[in-house]
């Protein structure tokens, strides 16, 4: 926890043989997790505030045990079925008991940038997990974690988006503000969209930002437009993809039999010649001596 993004201060009187167990789940932009724990407490300070801030909110669905939250001059109890929100910018401590010892429960980490302006409102306030909004987002959320097994890769940002939209629809109940989600979130939703039609479509050599952009009904330049912010345009993010793909399948023994260039074309690379300076210009290494290295018998 202490080299986490956000990190935190965890002490526990079972520290001498402390349980915990926790799984991640990459969803593009979205972190869902699993933790099951024996009762331990967090603290996150202003040191470790200034130290490392993701700016992003973590919402939290308790499923065993009990939780109790303190932030500035708010106190709040969570029980099985609750969720609340947790803000990386502001300092609390959250303390997890349980009769039966252990505490168990599922979330999501969401950048800030993805959810509602008024979000910071509704932070370490218990809202239901059993009605309404709040049970879909709980339902989710449980499955999420359950059936990792059964997602692919080109799911994550679809399942991101979901995630992400079903956190701003509880916010939006709660806050009953009658009012559209701010322009920022549209954008944002609309570059998740576009990113899981990417990641659907990789292996189709005619992908390009103007198929992308036709597909989406908005114009190419409106399309450049929306990934000004972000760390790569249409086509390197597309080019980017694909590498990583392929890059994943050379280092794949199951693939082993397939040659180098029927991978590069699995992706979307017709040319081999292209794949390869592609591929040797990101990693400063070829195809070839990539994948002789990433299976060579480990000593």
């Amino acid at each position: 926890m202490s080299s986490a993004s956000a990190p935190m201060d965890v002490s526990s009187e079972h520290a001498a043989d402390l349980l915990v167990q926790q799984r991640d789940l990459q969803l593009d932009a979205v972190r869902a997790w699993t933790m099951t724990i024996q009762p331990m407490t967090f603290h996150r300070s202003e040191k470790l505030i200034e130290r490392s801030d993701p700016a992003t909110f973590n919402i939290c669905l308790l499923l065993d045990g009990t939780m109790t939250r303190a932030w500035g001059a708010g106190h709040a109890v969570y029980h099985p079925g609750e969720l609340h929100i947790s803000d990386s910018s502001q300092p609390f401590e959250l303390r997890a008991r349980s009769a039966d010892e252990a505490v168990s429960c599922v979330g999501a980490e969401i950048p800030k940038r993805l959810l509602p302006s008024r979000s910071e409102r509704l932070i370490g306030h218990p809202l239901s997990g059993r009605a309404g909004v709040g049970a879909l987002l709980a339902q989710f959320l449980t499955r999420l974690a359950e059936d990792t097994g059964c997602y692919r890769s080109a799911d994550g940002p679809r399942l991101g988006l979901i995630a992400t939209d079903l956190t701003s629809a509880l916010i939006a109940h709660h806050l009953d503000d009658g009012h559209r989600p701010p322009p920022d979130t549209h954008r944002r939703t609309l570059v998740l969209r576009i990113r899981a039609f990417i990641q659907h479509h990789l292996a189709d050599p005619d992908l390009t930002p103007r198929t992308v952009a036709a597909a989406h009904h908005i114009s190419l330049s409106y399309l450049h437009r929306l990934f000004e912010g972000e760390q790569f345009t249409v086509a390197a993010w597309i080019r980017h993809q694909r590498l990583e793909h392929a890059r994943r399948d050379l280092a794949d023994r199951e693939f082993l039999p397939t040659p180098i260039h029927a991978i590069a074309a699995r992706w979307g690379f017709t040319r081999p010649a292209d794949f390869t300076r592609a591929f040797r210009t990101t990693y400063e290494i070829t195809p070839m001596d990539f994948r002789r290295r990433a299976l060579q018998p480990s000593r």
